[in-house]
């Protein structure tokens, strides 16, 4: 590496793709294995062997942006545009769950008896848990971002507080969707309405669950100093998920939960 005239990065061999695709075929079998004969022992295995490739893939990455200089400005810039195509393909993925809701909401079936939602569902009140996700998530959103700016005025102290303000807030969420889901009384299997609901609602929690963790590991970055005033493009990535998070949050609040009951 030491003779390398260009800024590029060429990453070195690594186990961790190959053994990452393994353990999501794993984890995805053992999801159907559970569904269908209600033994979650293979999706214990694949969870936990995906949590340890994760582990590991995501130190060797910090060990290259932090401590080998890996990371110029042209990667990161490569990086940057990386994670923009991610989250517009959340954008879209997102499109054809609202796609569907409003489907089936904008003019009912006649399965569905013609009416939204169906006859016999009921629905969330919408000022209730889910007004209080909302205002969560908006919170989080500004903790997010005093996290961010702290980082660039070099306000070590800050930073860390605001970023473990918004690791607290996306667990409170993800504890009260869960909660919410226990006390439902409508499942995913009752007609269009439960489908709609339950998969946009729950693709969000997983995603809420995915940024806090992804904002955890950047916590426990910046408490080992990894990132600095100018280079901090990890922590950067987990603001623009976080955001993007809350933004499809406050479509499924004013559509699912407000109008569609």
């Amino acid at each position: 590496m030491s003779n390398k005239n260009h800024p590029y990065h060429l990453v070195d061999a690594s186990p961790w793709p190959i053994l990452a695709s393994l353990s999501a075929l794993i984890l995805m079998s053992g999801i159907i294995k559970w569904f269908h004969f209600y033994n979650h022992s293979l999706l214990m295995i694949g969870f936990t062997s995906m949590l340890l490739i994760m582990f590991q893939w995501w130190r060797d990455i910090s060990r290259e942006a932090t401590l080998q200089g890996l990371h110029t400005y042209t990667v990161t810039m490569g990086m940057r545009w990386g994670m923009i195509l991610f989250i517009t393909s959340e954008v879209f993925f997102f499109i054809s769950f609202f796609w569907s809701f409003f489907h089936n909401s904008l003019a009912p079936a006649i399965e569905l008896g013609m009416n939204w939602p169906p006859k016999g569902i009921m629905t969330f009140n919408p000022i209730q848990i889910p007004l209080l996700n909302t205002l969560i998530l908006l919170t989080s959103g500004i903790t997010v971002t005093w996290a961010h700016h702290s980082l660039m005025e070099n306000n070590y102290k800050q930073s860390t507080q605001g970023l473990m303000m918004t690791v607290i807030l996306g667990l409170y969420f993800s504890l009260l969707q869960g909660y919410e889901y226990f006390e439902s009384s409508f499942s995913i299997s009752d007609a269009a309405y439960g489908s709609s609901f339950f998969v946009a609602t729950g693709f969000h929690g997983i995603h809420v669950i995915i940024g806090t963790t992804f904002l955890a590991v950047c916590m426990a970055r910046h408490m080992k100093n990894h990132f600095s005033q100018i280079h901090h493009f990890g922590f950067e990535a987990a603001a623009w998920y976080w955001h993007f998070v809350d933004v499809v949050w406050l479509f499924l609040y004013i559509s699912i939960y407000w109008w569609g009951s």
